[in-house]
């Protein structure tokens, strides 16, 4: 209606001066009016100038008041023309905001003696104050000071208009809006002389295709199976989160006394609490080398208890997979195996912006007949150096299941410093030993977290953002392809 009305009326005039008026007097919603012409003037068929301009209105109040009276009216018609009223009978009387605001103004203007008793001052008074809001209901100016006593009293609101003036035929102009062919249909290539085919914008982007979207730590993992991959590393099968306190604690050379192993540090199951099978006659060489030693070890003189190895937890470190693979390797004849891992790990910690009770841990080693501290150091470069870390150094440190071991460090360029990345040691004879691997058998391993240095790739800087029920979806819908080590 709006249309017909707007290209109609320009057939036999030049322009329409204001859309506010025109819809006025075409009787027409002002807002339709405005959409039509910023339609209209996209396909050329008329030429219009953007109109701005702050306009009066009544607010709740002011409305009330224009349409009832002013308060202070209402006050001044209630005090009986001859004598007096008692200021509680009057009360009484009126509404209370009426009596409150009305007793204020009433004596502010003059109108009325205010006392015990209140009395008018003067026989007749005009309702200015609904006389101006009338007004400017009907768009009539009014005067500076009385403008300002109606927006202190909040009565009027200065409130932002839009719309159009100087609109005029566009270069497209037609009585009425032509039908264009938008799709390229068999009826239409027929017929396509008889036809006008609307304008292909071919550098419009499509609707999005929905689809699904990979988490960052899915595509930084990605990125670092393929390096393991290149340097001909095979992935361990770690598709069990329960393992025992044997196979993640024992077969490691790690004593049953040891803080690790307390509820504070790590998730215990209550059902099922322990594990059914065990290989026996390895159990009994790992409780024979923790309390009494072996292999050039004194143990560690306690008595191992068999209960204790046999609780079921979440898994600490994917290590616990290391172990269950080198005693697998050592049944056989002997096979010098590269392996890798990584996948999620459990540990019984507070959480805060950089720790988790649930982490991915990165795991690597090379089980080789006499390797040395040398090719763990050569092998750390090379890994690292795929990473994009270069500028590496060690630092001797203490793990219960490898000796020698060291803290991993790189030189972060952003930072301007060193930083820690990972751990590392080659396992001891105690843990291999046991296994069956023969003595001259040693094996080299590090491992480092996924979260940090994804992290660090993408600009989280708290991990509840990055892993957990708190990630914002859009970082996963929006998340650049990842790039390691470039």
């Amino acid at each position: 209606m709006a249309e017909a009305a707007i290209l109609g009326f320009l057939q036999y005039n030049e322009s329409i001066p204001d859309s506010g008026t025109f819809a006025a007097e075409q009787n027409l919603d002002h807002e339709e009016v405005k959409n039509v012409v910023k339609s209209l003037q996209g396909f050329l068929y008329i030429e219009a100038k953007e109109l701005k301009r702050e306009t009066l209105v009544l607010t709740d109040e002011g409305k009330k008041y224009a349409e009832e009276g002013s308060p202070e009216f209402h006050f001044f018609s209630a005090v009986p023309e001859e004598g007096s009223i008692s200021k509680d009978d009057l009360e009484k009387t009126l509404e209370a905001s009426v009596f409150k605001i009305g007793s204020t103004q009433a004596a502010k203007k003059k109108w009325v003696a205010m006392g015990k008793q209140v009395s008018r001052k003067v026989q007749h008074v005009e309702d200015k104050v609904k006389e101006s809001l009338l007004q400017i209901q009907q768009g009539l100016e009014l005067d500076k000071e009385t403008l300002t006593a109606l927006k202190t009293r909040k009565l009027i609101a200065t409130q932002g208009w839009t719309g159009y003036c100087d609109i005029k035929k566009g270069p497209s102009y037609a009585p009425q809006r032509r039908t264009f062919a938008t799709d390229l249909t068999r009826d239409n290539l027929q017929n396509w002389k008889e036809l006008e085919f609307k304008e292909y914008n071919f550098n419009a982007k499509g609707q999005p295709v929905d689809a699904g979207h990979l988490h960052p730590l899915l595509k930084v993992r990605k990125q670092f199976k393929d390096i393991f991959c290149q340097m001909g590393f095979e992935e361990m099968p770690t598709n069990n989160f329960v393992e025992s306190s044997f196979w993640n604690f024992d077969a490691l050379f790690q004593p049953q006394q040891h803080p690790a192993r307390d509820s504070h540090d790590t998730f215990f199951l209550k059902a099922p609490s322990t594990t059914r099978e065990l290989p026996e006659d390895y159990v009994e060489r790992v409780k024979q080398v923790h309390e009494s030693g072996g292999y050039g070890s004194r143990g560690y003189n306690y008595e191992w208890k068999r209960e204790e190895a046999n609780k079921n937890l979440l898994r600490t470190h994917t290590t616990a997979v290391s172990s269950r693979m080198l005693y697998a390797l050592a049944k056989g004849p002997f096979t010098p195996k590269k392996y890798f891992s990584i996948d999620r790990v459990f540990r019984n910690e507070a959480v805060d912006r950089t720790h988790l009770a649930e982490f991915h841990q990165i795991e690597g080693l090379i089980c080789d007949r006499g390797l040395t501290l040398g090719d763990l150091i050569g092998v750390l470069e090379a890994f690292f150096a795929r990473l994009g870390m270069p500028k590496l150094r060690f630092k001797p440190a203490y793990n219960p299941y490898t000796e020698p071991s060291m803290e991993i460090f790189s030189y972060h360029e952003g930072l301007k410093k060193w930083v820690e990345i990972g751990n590392s040691g080659m396992f001891r004879p105690e843990m291999l030993r046991p296994m069956g691997l023969p003595e001259d058998v040693r094996v080299i391993a590090w491992g480092l977290s996924l979260e940090r240095p994804t992290m660090i790739l993408y600009g989280v800087n708290n991990i509840r953002d990055l892993f957990g029920h708190k990630v914002d979806l859009n970082l996963i819908k929006g998340n650049p392809i990842c790039r390691v080590g470039i």
